[in-house]
């Protein structure tokens, strides 16, 4: 029997039938080359559809592919070729000033290292404005369209990738 989506989660499919069971992802490699020029400095590839992030490093002797959260609704999502910009370990999360007018009950800041923090222990900044590729503390997100744009990852996933992106890796978001 499939588990049932709890309460306070952002999707939920019926399954469509009793031996047949939804995944989250459709999760399948890929080849970097249908994507990138090169992995010069790491590439990362975040695919929205089937919420799964693949990164490449830069002497192609790593490939990972870990499943995502993506943003909740089209308006909120972003694709084209970025890059990382910063690696910020335990990051401090401020909501955009949209979170805060959607929802004013927010506070201000969660400081990095608290439990509750959104961006979990460690976020990529990337060079589009308020877009990250973080960790996340409620790992119900992950595999769901559940963000407000940026890709969540769970918090040992991101500590692995984050030991392995460096400045400067591309990112394509499709």
């Amino acid at each position: 029997m499939p588990a049932l989506a709890q309460d306070g989660t952002t999707e939920f499919q019926a399954p469509v039938s009793s031996t047949v069971r939804n995944n989250a992802s459709s999760f399948r490699m890929l080849q970097w080359q249908d994507y990138f020029d090169n992995t010069r400095g790491g590439a990362i590839l975040v695919d929205l559809t089937s919420r799964a992030l693949h990164y490449w490093s830069e002497d192609q002797s790593i490939y990972r592919l870990y499943p995502s959260s993506v943003p909740l609704s089209e308006d909120l999502t972003r694709r084209g070729r970025t890059s990382v910009v910063q690696k910020v370990v335990n990051p401090s999360w401020r909501p955009t000033p949209a979170m805060k007018e959607r929802n004013p009950e927010w506070p201000d800041v969660v400081e990095g290292g608290a439990k509750d923090n959104p961006l979990g222990t460690r976020a990529l900044y990337l060079s589009w404005t308020y877009y990250r590729i973080h960790g996340t503390h409620d790992t119900r997100k992950i595999g769901r369209r559940s963000s407000n744009g940026c890709v969540g990852l769970y918090n040992e996933h991101i500590e692995e990738l984050f030991e392995m992106a460096k400045v400067g890796t591309q990112v394509l978001l499709i």
